[in-house]
């Protein structure tokens, strides 16, 4: 075990290598809260004017806490930056990728700041549809589309339906047909780019479930049947390299792959395809380890990467589009539970390890368990100037590998009670929240200027129960 950076009667040498020791325990560390969280006078964190004790009294915990103003200033920066970087051109949109986190009230944000929303299933559409959203600016992913799923959008006049393989395009053309549609559609394409990310959230690869690959020459007969298919109309090209990318040489890779493809549809085909979607997937911060790009930077980069391909294939630059979903929603929420057990557990010699169990765990936040996730977390009802401690935060569920936080510093008088919140939840934590051992899903609650307003309501056990007809 490696000695403890502030000596060894600091800590208990469970620590991670790239886990710095905190000069102020209490700190809230810059890039992990969302733009309205502080610490106030009286030591407690406040969420855009609400104290996180308020919350806790009201609301109860665990609660996700979205701080609005932070999540819609995000969207709009996205927004922006894209459009500032490819004016020169033929411009750019932004759609949200509602999978991240999608409720009524989020749909109606989006719409009101400017974006589309890429949706990939009947029930994220149906959100969309009941929230009023325009839908010739929704976009309806999914690998395996059911046929009541496309008929709903073709009926809805979605603005474009990305086809994933080769007898999706004859399902969805014969749908419009029985509907005296067109359909407006782009094609996923399989670049075989190896994104520096977890395995399960790489999407570009040849050996995975989404698109039609380039190198098998499937995403090429897929143009030329779109083509000739009488009730589609052939959109554009889409490629998606992964999720929580920090690199962006995987997007020059696939741009180019992609711009190679719209080259040869030119010059075989004599056919001109002018929208690129270059999906999403932009990285973000969830401890010190992370340092994620501005959208100011993203846009430029990619910008700039597309312009030089297109200037050596001889290519007018195309429309293009962008997908972010986690950079949005992701920094807005934070989880706010409340500590339980606290137990410290012998390692043998003078090694040990503080486990913190919290009211929630991986039913609301299942991503360290399946994706290795590293997050942090903070006291947030009170401030301490006990000896920090590395801890261990898990859950209450009956799973060994319900763990919510892998290692982080807290005060070493950490008790029951207290309230603690792991920043940086708002995507895929409630998305892929779950009831497992029959725990209600926690309530998702917006801040702002001082007011609290539920956007889902906490499940309740007659919730549970009045699904079980047995």
């Amino acid at each position: 075990m490696r000695a403890h950076e502030a000596g060894a009667l600091h800590g208990n040498d469970a620590a991670p290598t790239w886990l710095p020791y905190p000069q102020d325990v209490n700190h809230l560390i810059d890039g992990l809260w969302s733009r309205n969280t502080v610490r106030s006078t009286g030591g407690a964190v406040e969420v855009a004017g609400v104290d996180v004790r308020r919350i806790a009294e009201e609301v109860g915990t665990p609660a996700f806490v979205l701080d609005e103003d932070d999540f819609r200033h995000r969207a709009r920066s996205f927004r922006e930056a894209f459009a500032d970087a490819f004016r020169p051109h033929r411009g750019a949109d932004v759609y949200y990728a509602g999978k991240a986190f999608l409720c009524g009230a989020v749909a109606r944000w989006v719409e009101e700041d400017g974006l589309g929303l890429d949706v990939c299933t009947g029930g994220e559409l149906a959100v969309a549809l009941r929230a009023g959203f325009p839908t010739e600016r929704i976009a309806l992913h999914g690998n395996n589309k059911s046929v009541p799923e496309i008929r709903r959008a073709l009926e809805a006049g979605v603005g474009r339906i990305v086809i994933d393989s080769l007898d999706e395009i004859e399902l969805v053309d014969t749908l419009a047909a029985q509907l005296g549609r067109r359909a407006a559609v782009m094609l996923r394409v399989t670049t075989g780019v190896e994104a520096h990310t977890h395995e399960f959230i790489a999407t570009a690869h040849e050996d995975q479930k989404f698109g039609l690959s380039l190198t098998g020459g499937g995403a090429f007969d897929a143009v030329r049947r779109v083509l000739e298919a009488p009730h589609l109309d052939l959109l554009g090209l889409h490629s998606h390299i992964g999720s929580q990318i920090f690199d962006t040489g995987g997007f020059e890779i696939a741009a180019r792959r992609v711009l190679d493809l719209v080259a040869q549809v030119r010059d075989e085909l004599g056919h001109t395809i002018d929208q690129l979607d270059l999906g999403g997937g932009f990285g973000v911060m969830y401890n010190t380890q992370h340092t994620p790009a501005t959208p100011e930077a993203l846009a430029a980069g990619i910008a700039g990467i597309v312009e030089k391909q297109c200037h050596e294939l001889e290519l007018e630059v195309p429309h293009v589009s962008f997908e972010p979903g986690r950079a949005i929603a992701g920094p807005s929420t934070q989880t706010l539970y409340s500590v339980g057990t606290v137990k410290d557990v012998r390692l043998g010699g003078p090694h040990h390890r503080v486990y913190v169990s919290v009211d929630g765990g991986m039913s609301d936040n299942v991503r360290t368990a399946l994706y290795d996730a590293d997050y942090s977390c903070l006291l947030t009802g009170r401030v301490s100037d006990a000896v920090p401690e590395v801890v261990r935060v898990v859950g209450k569920h009956c799973e060994s590998g319900d763990i919510v936080v892998k290692d982080e510093y807290l005060p070493g008088d950490v008790e029951r009670g207290d309230l603690l919140s792991v920043p940086v939840t708002g995507a895929y934590c409630y998305s892929l929240a779950s009831n497992y051992n029959h725990v209600p899903r926690p309530p998702v609650i917006a801040v702002r200027d001082g007011e609290i307003r539920t956007l889902i309501r906490r499940e309740t056990e007659d919730d549970l129960l009045g699904l079980d007809l047995g």
